[in-house]
């Protein structure tokens, strides 16, 4: 059964960093992009992040740069968010999704409907 698992959510204050882990099971994510994205009630999801597999092939939106950072580790088949200085507006569940169309992501923004695989998400709280 394919899937991806989100861990390393909860709540945080301001200023404060949480780290997001995705796994999968049934296929291996390494060789794929992977996205991380996140959704707030009443609005739409939103690409926050994306790494692929060739050197540099990263995105990062423009409402985090300088503060996550985006990661993968192929021996353990996992893919991080590292979220430094969180800001109450960063508060939304977080998702993170494969894109089994790219092994590298584009220069354009993460698009939702190529990523085929999802995980359930994970909720972060950022407290002001």
């Amino acid at each position: 059964q394919v899937q991806l698992v989100e861990s390393g959510g909860g709540l945080v204050q301001a200023g404060g960093s949480l780290r997001l882990s995705c796994a999968a099971s049934g296929f291996f994510l390494q060789y794929y992009a992977v996205g991380w994205f996140r959704q707030v009630p009443g609005k739409e999801r939103e690409a926050v992040a994306c790494v692929g597999n060739s050197v540099g092939s990263t995105f990062l939106a423009d409402s985090v740069k300088g503060r996550f950072t985006i990661s993968r580790d192929n021996a353990k088949d996992t893919v991080y968010l590292q979220m430094n200085t969180l800001k109450p507006e960063d508060t939304a569940v977080y998702y993170c999704a494969a894109n089994l169309m790219r092994r590298d992501c584009g220069a354009h923004s993460p698009i939702l409907h190529e990523y085929s695989y999802w995980g359930q998400g994970t909720p972060v709280t950022v407290s002001s």
